[in-house]
């Protein structure tokens, strides 16, 4: 049993890369008023614009790790314009949030798919080689905790950790984390304190974006290597987990996590001779039903920001 799970755990932590920084983009949006249900668009998005990036300049730079950090600062950059799509219906517009995000989905998924064919002819765009997995020295020769946490790890995961705690500290150590939390709360309020509720909801949704772009182009920088038009629904497990996480940091860290072992699990269960015995389909929909049950135990109890999804009137008082 540990000899599964020693194998397994690595990549169960290259799955939750993606999820985490995409459920704390929902966070972000979420904790400013705003719900978001565009973060699969905007994976989309993201995966689309560090694929195309990367795959152009790998013929002309020869710094690999370059092009690849070049490549997932244009999927932010990407996943901050087009979520001013959705922050201008929704906050501008009074647009039915939910409205709104699923368009977002569909804009993403035709737009990028349309792209992609015209460029490559066969709507799929690859990179010849992504982030190499590596051991931490020192740390991944400590017994147990070592093999688990320390090896086979990439950059982007130490780098994703960091951006998990200068957010938590951003949310509640800071005046903009006040700001921002408030106008998710009580936004009348807010504004009659004097701050900014339409540009707070903006920076909220606009983080949203960068984060989500930044996790669609992880999965092509990690263990994809191709962009194909769609990345696989984990833009709504994302959102599950950060109703799963009660909009808060590392609770959204554990349900990402969670999620990321479980798919993990469905995902190489064939090449594991322990779990091969088990029929694949149950393994495959485990993480889904997992994420319904959640969903069902933890609505009652949930702590979800209570002027989210509701459109702001700045003279109602």
């Amino acid at each position: 049993m540990w000899t599964i799970i020693e194998q397994i755990f690595p990549y169960a932590i290259i799955f939750t890369m993606p999820l985490l920084i995409t459920a704390l983009g929902g966070l972000f949006s979420e904790r400013s008023g705003v719900v978001n249900i565009g973060l699969e668009g905007l994976m989309i998005i993201g995966a689309f614009a560090g694929a195309i990036t990367i795959n152009y300049l790998q013929d002309i730079w020869t710094n690999n790790a370059l092009v690849l950090w070049t490549g997932l600062l244009v999927a932010v950059v990407a996943g901050v314009l087009f979520s001013l799509l959705h922050a201008f219906a929704s906050i501008n517009l009074s647009a039915d949030q939910v409205i709104s995000g699923t368009a977002i989905n569909m804009i993403a998924m035709a737009l990028t798919v349309f792209l992609a064919r015209n460029i490559t002819g066969s709507g799929n765009i690859s990179i010849r080689t992504g982030f190499i997995p590596s051991d931490v020295p020192i740390l991944s020769q400590i017994p147990i905790i070592g093999d688990l946490f320390f090896s086979k790890t990439y950059p982007t995961t130490w780098f994703i950790l960091a951006v998990l705690l200068v957010s938590t500290f951003i949310l509640y150590k800071t005046k903009f984390g006040l700001r921002l939390r408030s106008c998710g709360e009580f936004p009348q309020a807010a504004e009659a304190a004097g701050i900014n509720v339409r540009g707070i909801r903006y920076a909220g949704v606009m983080i949203s974006g960068a984060f989500a772009g930044l996790g669609g182009a992880l999965i092509i920088v990690t263990y994809a290597g191709e962009f194909t038009g769609s990345v696989s629904g984990l833009g709504f497990l994302a959102l599950a987990a950060l109703i799963f996480g009660q909009w808060k940091p590392f609770g959204i860290l554990g349900a990402t996590f969670f999620f990321g072992f479980a798919a993990t699990i469905a995902n190489v269960s064939q090449v594991i001779p322990e779990l091969a015995v088990i029929p694949p389909i149950l393994l495959k929909i485990f993480p889904y039903v997992v994420t319904l049950i959640a969903l069902v135990l933890f609505s009652k109890s949930s702590q979800a920001p209570k002027a989210a999804g509701e459109p702001f009137d700045s003279g109602k008082r």
